[in-house]
């Protein structure tokens, strides 16, 4: 297969260097990035310096920084189209795809800021506005890029309407270290891998605080049940939410060491401002951007979100972390269930 990938980021850079490491299933992989610097350090050392340090560049890779109007003679060329920017850049990249006759899947989890709307986005509701045409779908799932480009045991699921975009992600990225499930429910897929991250904040917050591991198990539980009642309401299919995207994701990004979203948690738990927060990670942490759009959007549908919005009053400062904690412990008592 022949393989782009736009966006040169630590995800963008693990998933490119994965495809071109099974010998059993060769593919002509390029990865492009939006800096011609960049990309030039990345050619001169074979390693992606900035965003994922440590991990050598294969010598089947190639790098990439043409600009419009040769990077879309380029496309017509590609059998696959990953777009590996953060939430924010989807909308532009999918309007310059717009029209593609390639397989094309995201790989950013989160809601879109409001743009015209009263709430934000999903992924495959911007392509809908701005590429309609287009075949594409999104991958997800449990996986720090670190992980994934060092060739450790990895499972991903591959979401979209249409079977040859499923077909089209299995081929370019199951091997013996990677292994990806395919879903029809974008939904659910997209729902859980945004929510994931704005609960992650609240579980790094948790532990910042020291408040033990039975209060990390209930909220990630319970923070699963947000997660489900959001996406019902959307449409979605509750037992996409006992899977990678849903569960798998949440407990990764929740308790691994790696996840930007939990680092966020834990530096305000010590005192940290939301800015110094985020300019310590380096990276973009997506559950501080898209908590807002998560939050409205369940307001919308009239679905209760208890946690979500208790890390959206901390990220705004109307609540300090042991406020939060209190506010939640707080509640009335109630049925368990979605």
């Amino acid at each position: 297969m022949k393989i782009i990938v736009m966006g040169a980021g630590a995800w963008g850079t693990a998933l490119a260097v994965s495809a071109c490491r099974d010998p059993q299933a060769p593919h002509q992989v390029t990865l492009w990035a939006r800096d011609a610097a960049q990309t030039s350090a990345m050619e001169q050392l074979r390693e992606n310096q900035r965003y994922l340090p440590g991990v050598a560049l294969p010598p089947s890779l190639c790098l990439s920084a043409q600009g419009w109007p040769e990077l879309a003679d380029a496309l017509t060329a590609q059998d696959l189209v990953i777009v590996a920017s953060p939430m924010a850049g989807l909308r532009g990249l999918l309007s310059q795809l717009n029209g593609s006759a390639a397989a094309v899947a995201w790989l950013c989890k989160g809601f879109e800021a409001g743009i015209g709307q009263a709430h934000g986005l999903m992924g495959h509701e911007v392509q809908a506005q701005v590429a309609p045409t287009l075949h594409a779908g999104v991958l997800s799932g449990p996986s720090f890029a670190q992980e994934v480009a060092q060739g450790k045991p990895t499972a991903l699921v591959a979401a979209s309407a249409h079977q040859h975009v499923r077909d089209a992600l299995v081929q370019a990225f199951h091997s013996p270290t990677l292994r990806v499930y395919a879903n029809d429910d974008v939904v659910g897929v997209e729902v859980g891998g945004a929510v994931k991250n704005v609960l992650a904040i609240a579980t790094g917050l948790c532990d910042g605080l020291q408040l033990g591991l039975n209060a990390r198990a209930a909220l990630i539980t319970r923070g699963l049940a947000e997660m489900t009642r959001l996406g019902l309401a959307l449409g979605a299919r509750a037992e996409t939410f006992m899977g990678l995207s849903g569960l798998g994701d949440l407990v990764l990004t929740a308790t691994g060491d790696l996840s930007r979203n939990r680092s966020v948690g834990l530096a305000l738990a010590q005192g940290k401002t939301l800015q110094q927060a985020v300019q310590a990670l380096g990276h973009v942490a997506e559950g501080v951007y898209s908590a807002r759009t998560v939050v409205q959007r369940a307001h919308s549908l009239g679905v209760e979100m208890p946690i979500a919005q208790s890390v959206v009053d901390l990220l705004d400062g109307r609540m300090l972390p042991a406020q939060a904690v209190a506010t939640l412990m707080g509640r009335g008592p109630a049925a368990e269930g979605v």
